[in-house]
């Protein structure tokens, strides 16, 4: 045995490649849990709780107000009144869909006086697609989705919105949540023939990468690391990053336990040229192919041989940047890689080649006039040439046989000590994993073996932290309040009998998220009022207990979205890549932004823009948007003044704002007080009180004589687009800014 870690290259890669690697001295002790640990209440396995009896059954919905009223009635709080019919619409409309709900659907509701009138009203949400784009938002962030890379040069990922599509569509389509977790682990080995299976895997391709780094083996291990930390925070609720250098802290999570689970993904790659065709089209696609390719050889070689010398040129400047061990693996023959080596030449393979049309743009003279003569001759093939494969970015095994994963010392790459086998919490299962290679498939089975276990409806992790996480996102604050976090530093869940009826209930219920949000929204507990009583908050100033509703600000996305809605000009174009609305001017981007020229697409919903890891869009920025470089449970719910200068300032508020009163002028030959009235309903979902109609009243009065001062001084006035025949400027422009007071008021911006 090795006395000391090695802290070169070349040493660690001796450790690395060899196939009987030796590993650094590191004496493995049995650990031993002590009972407080082995209690810990994450860690028990779910059991169907009895629903508890309560004194005021007339309160009680369903089984979720018997838990919660079992819990306030202990402490002698009362809840408090259910909120009024408009306040329940607005709020389950924006809670579900991330928009505010229409003057036609509020009237609908409020008339309605069936006994089911709100739960028609949350089927017909849930049954939006609207749902499946606001609902994704949150899952993206668990996966530190973004479509750049990240670090220095930012590059695009051009084809990872595949992945924000499939999670809309998973949603919108009620994929129980088993099936969801299997295909994101293991998609490509479970599911080998489904398209979006291969998309799904993109959850572990959203790491941040650095296209520059030349150490290839300190970066294979950082991205393991994130992997490892991301599928322990999503699925487990546990920081398991805290075990990469020692024994956890606080939980029972100990230091070999973290490269265990991190062996399940040691041979897997990237893989950002994976055709989504089923096999019954790609054997299509191919005859198309072979057809356009015997045609075109000839051209195609006389072009290659114009650009070789280009081609070569990259080739040795970028291969003479690696280190010996890199520019070793790159060259040996593919009969004599090792694991290791196939992912390292994986790895690195991408920065040494160069395409035939970007090497064309070196050419200079006589080549370049060449090259665009035999171009034009291949176009001449373009009718039978197949269309491009559709193309997801994905993250696969890199075959049969994985590279050794080791415990590292204090977890450094460079210093790996004893050896481990894929496999699960030792305080749940101290075995190594029993793993099965997938027949048929080039895989080595591992991500397979995760993926049932952490879909396995035993599992005391997985089930409890998807639906703390539903509940958490209903009413700001999970059952356990840190819903990431099922440790001792975490949180305890405030009624755990109501966590684990609610789990043992999604589970009996075929994983599926849609009844869970039903069973949450239909109870006495949602649909209370915000409002505030003395006694309760002495006795309960969190609110844990449930005995209000969280009123709480929305997030910059769902803001965004109410006011290009409000405004009548949201595009619910569904899908595709992202999008770039206008950035404020001064705003500099590294990996580039260039704004949509068709307006309507600056105007579709949140999700679908572009999301650049070093240029978040400033909006959402300013109004908390986490950083994608890693996960996030829990978005921060700051109060700032550069929030209030964002909406009042920036550009598009104010044109959106200018939409929203065409919207309510284009609705002739209404009164003043008419037009308040309207963009009342428009904005908040109501008509405004006696009080408020005299201070809007009042406002556009003042304006007006304001503006038409402004006007005289040939001022320019901000009107609608295509003011209605006979109305005054001055008064459009009254309005206007009426309409942008509305977007920048607390009861627009306030889930409540």
């Amino acid at each position: 045995m090795l006395s000391t870690p090695f802290r070169s290259q070349r040493g660690a890669l001796a450790i690395l490649l060899t196939v009987g690697a030796l590993a650094v001295s590191g004496a493995t002790t049995t650990k031993v849990f002590t009972q407080q640990q082995k209690r810990w209440w994450a860690f028990q396995k779910v059991v169907k709780p009895p629903v508890p009896a309560v004194r005021n059954t007339s309160w009680v919905k369903n089984d979720i107000d018997a838990f919660v009223l079992s819990k306030l009635e202990a402490k002698s709080v009362a809840p408090n009144p259910s909120a009024d019919k408009v306040t329940l619409i607005r709020r389950a409309t924006l809670d579900l869909t991330g928009l505010p709900p229409t003057p036609a659907e509020v009237q609908a509701f409020t008339g309605d006086t069936s006994a089911n009138a709100f739960e028609k009203v949350v089927d017909r949400l849930l049954a939006s697609p609207r749902y499946g784009e606001r609902w994704a938002r949150h899952w993206l962030d668990l996966a530190r989705y973004a479509d750049s890379e990240g670090f220095k040069s930012d590059e695009t990922r051009p084809n990872v919105w595949r992945y924000r599509d499939y999670v809309i569509n998973s949603l919108n389509s009620d994929k129980p949540y088993d099936r969801f977790v299997k295909e994101q682990i293991a998609g490509d080995e479970l599911y080998p023939n489904d398209p979006e299976a291969l998309v799904a895997t993109g959850f572990n391709r959203h790491f941040p990468d650095e296209s520059n780094a030349r150490n290839v083996m300190q970066r294979r291990q950082e991205l393991l690391n994130d992997v490892t930390d991301t599928v322990g925070a999503t699925f487990l609720g546990m920081t398991f990053g805290c075990a990469r250098c020692h024994d956890h802290k606080f939980d029972p999570i100990l230091h070999k336990d973290y490269y265990r689970l991190q062996a399940f993904f040691a041979n897997t790659r990237i893989e950002d040229q994976a055709a989504l065709l089923k096999p019954e089209d790609s054997k299509t696609w191919e005859t198309q192919y072979d057809a356009w390719d015997a045609q075109t050889k000839t051209v195609r070689a006389d072009m290659h041989k114009l650009v070789e010398p280009a081609i070569a040129a990259v080739y040795k400047e970028n291969f003479d940047k690696f280190p010996e061990e890199i520019q070793m693996a790159i060259n040996t023959t593919p009969d004599s890689r090792t694991p290791f080596q196939w992912q390292m030449y994986h790895k690195s393979k991408w920065t040494l080649a160069l395409s035939d049309e970007d090497a064309a743009k070196k050419l200079r003279g006589d080549p370049a006039k060449k090259y665009a003569e035999l171009n034009t001759e291949l176009a001449k093939s373009d009718s039978i040439k197949p269309v491009n494969k559709p193309i997801a970015q994905a993250m696969i095994d890199n075959g049969t046989d994985s590279p050794k994963t080791f415990v590292l010392r204090a977890g450094a790459w460079d210093a790996p000590t004893d050896e481990v086998q894929p496999g699960f919490l030792s305080i749940i299962d101290p075995a190594d994993a029993k793993i099965v290679p997938t027949v048929g498939v080039k895989s080595t089975g591992r991500r397979t073996v995760l993926a049932n276990w952490l879909a396995d409806p035993q599992n005391p992790l997985s089930t409890r932290v998807i639906v703390n996480r539903v509940w958490h996102l209903h009413f700001g604050r999970g059952i356990a309040g840190t819903p990431s976090d099922f440790g001792v530093m975490g949180e305890r869940p405030v009624n755990p009998q109501l966590l684990d009826f609610l789990t043992a209930n999604f589970v009996e219920g075929g994983w599926s998220i849609k009844k869970l949000h039903k069973q949450i929204m239909l109870s006495s507990t949602y649909q209370l009022s915000s409002g505030f009583q003395q006694a309760a908050a002495e006795a309960d100033p969190d609110n844990k207990l449930m005995w209000k509703f969280n009123r709480r600000r929305m997030e910059g996305e769902s803001i965004r979205d109410s006011m290009l809605s409000t405004s009548g000009i949201l595009n619910t174009k569904m899908g595709g890549p992202g999008v770039f609305p206008p950035l404020p001017e001064g705003v500099v981007t590294r990996g580039g932004w260039k704004t949509n020229e068709d307006e309507s697409e600056r105007t579709r919903r949140s999700v679908y823009v572009f999301v650049r890891r070093n240029t978040r869009y400033p909006m959402f920025e300013a109004f908390d948007m986490p950083d994608t470089n890693e996960t996030c449970s829990r978005r921060t719910q700051t109060v700032t003044p550069s929030q209030s200068l964002e909406l009042l300032n920036n550009e598009l508020v104010v044109d959106w704002a200018k939409a929203f009163a065409g919207r309510v002028l284009n609705d002739g030959g209404m009164t003043q007080e008419a037009q308040v009235d309207r963009a009342y309903k428009l904005a908040y979902s109501r008509t405004p009180s006696e009080e408020e109609r005299s201070l809007a009243l009042t406002f556009l009065r003042k304006q007006v004589h304001i503006l038409a001062e402004q006007a005289k001084k040939n001022q320019k006035l901000i009107v609608p687009r295509n003011l209605p025949a006979g109305v005054i400027p001055v008064h459009a422009a009254a309005l206007v800014d009426l309409c942008h007071m509305l977007f920048n008021s607390n009861e627009f911006l306030y889930l409540d």
